[in-house]
């Protein structure tokens, strides 16, 4: 591998840039907080402002190392999934950006399901179909002409090549993409998404093209450099921490518990909340649940998490049995939105309720990857933890006693590392 690697993460918070050198070691890493805006009216040019601005940050870094930004040869993106706008043929947007988050949009989701197929993924009030759906009809309505749709990534990746329409099967697979068949479903021209606003979609990592000389004359690129297909940011924090084999899985400990693991097939229940990316010559099988750091934090305050934490026998096994939720409803292992958060009886001991609070996560853990195993998925063979969770001792003992296996620390967690190294792995 020739030339150095740049990813590009576009986080919730903020802009994370990371180089690898020609051995896939990290060498600098730069960020850039997000650009205050109305949730409600989110102009996606500030996410391109934000990655420009990190770009110059990035390349002040490499030169305190000897480094230039004309010694990187490939970039690559990844951003949250679902997150969405629409731009005309010069990629300005004519709709505000639509986050992951975004919700509300029931009536498209009831227009969808008088034609999807009973069980689908692009179904759903949160669907990334739903959302495109409401952005086309509020483009539309101010008479924009020739649209299309961007994923948060592709709008960059666009941006980075001066040319727009290109997608990636993972970034597309909630918009209803399949990966396996290579294309958008049938029944997509009945619901009246405009087919020719859809992005082209090509496997992640893919080489693309070079990157804009206006581009890369305004950063300071050379004019050679190869811009590849992006993915989601949350497959490239599992490539940070993973290697790229089957039986390879990474627990999430963040404000929610998600669990991904790399299987030798497809696996897909979106009953119960379980899809599959497709990644390289393999597949990422994964899901969500609410359950998480969120509801500790909910509960007690970091420094008592920490100090109870230290107070706890982790070889003992808890008798309390909770669900732990901050609020009705579940999404994976099991799809229900009526799940109600059981968190009671607490005992008088703080100690002996946060014990049984952590315990009670790790059975859940415990329960989405058997869901993946009861559906033909393998059993974990290397489990790595990203997150803030990953730092409690406490809980990492749990988490291993009540799973029956060692749980690793990966040397990298962040991103940008991920996108940085499915890059390289494409490079040529």
């Amino acid at each position: 591998m020739s030339g150095l690697s740049l990813g590009i993460d576009i986080g919730t918070s903020g802009i994370r840039t990371a180089v690898l050198d020609e051995s896939g070691a990290r060498i600098s890493s730069a960020r850039v907080p997000h650009a205050p805006q109305d949730p409600a009216a989110i102009d996606a040019n500030q996410w391109w402002r934000s990655v420009q601005h990190c770009v110059v940050a990035q390349g002040k870094a490499l030169e305190e190392q000897g480094r230039r930004l004309r010694d990187v040869t490939r970039i690559g993106v990844d951003g949250t999934s679902g997150s969405m706008v629409f731009t005309d043929a010069t990629l300005a947007p004519v709709t505000r950006a639509l986050m992951y988050n975004s919700s509300g949009f029931v009536s498209e989701a009831a227009h969808i399901a008088t034609q999807a197929p009973a069980v689908h993924i692009a179904k759903g009030a949160n669907s990334g179909l739903a959302r495109a759906l409401r952005l086309q009809a509020e483009a539309q309505q101010q008479g924009s002409g020739t649209i299309h749709l961007h994923h948060q990534a592709d709008f960059i990746v666009a941006k980075l090549r001066g040319i727009g329409g290109v997608s990636d099967h993972n970034n597309a697979l909630k918009l209803g993409y399949d990966p396996e068949t290579d294309r958008y479903p049938a029944w997509f021209e009945a619901v009246n998404i405009a087919l020719s606003s859809l992005p082209n979609v090509v496997a992640s990592g893919t080489p693309l093209g070079p990157l804009s000389a206006d581009v890369a004359s305004a950063l300071g690129f050379a004019e050679d450099v190869m811009v590849h297909a992006g993915t989601t940011d949350s497959i490239a924090a599992f490539l940070a921490a993973a290697p790229l084999e089957a039986g390879a899985a990474v627990t999430s400990l963040g404000t929610t518990l998600a669990v991904k693991i790399l299987v030798s097939k497809r696996i897909d229940d979106p009953e119960i909340g379980l899809y599959s990316h497709k990644v390289g010559g393999i597949w990422l099988a994964g899901g969500a649940s609410n359950t998480g750091g969120g509801v500790l934090a909910h509960v007690f305050d970091p420094d008592q998490i920490e100090a109870l934490s230290h107070r706890i026998d982790a070889t003992m096994a808890s008798p309390l049995d909770y669900y732990p939720l901050t609020a009705p409803g579940e999404r994976f292992p099991v799809n229900d939105p009526g799940i109600q958060p059981r968190m009671s009886p607490r005992p008088s001991d703080d100690t002996a309720y946060l014990h049984g609070l952590l315990e009670s996560i790790a059975r859940i853990e415990a329960q989405c990857y058997e869901a993946i195993i009861e559906r033909g998925g393998d059993r974990p063979t290397q489990l790595f933890t990203a997150g803030g969770g990953a730092a409690n001792a406490a809980w990492t003992q749990i988490r291993s006693r009540v799973m029956d296996i060692s749980i690793k620390q990966p040397r990298e967690a962040e991103a940008a590392v991920g996108i940085a190294k499915l890059i390289a792995m494409n490079a040529g």
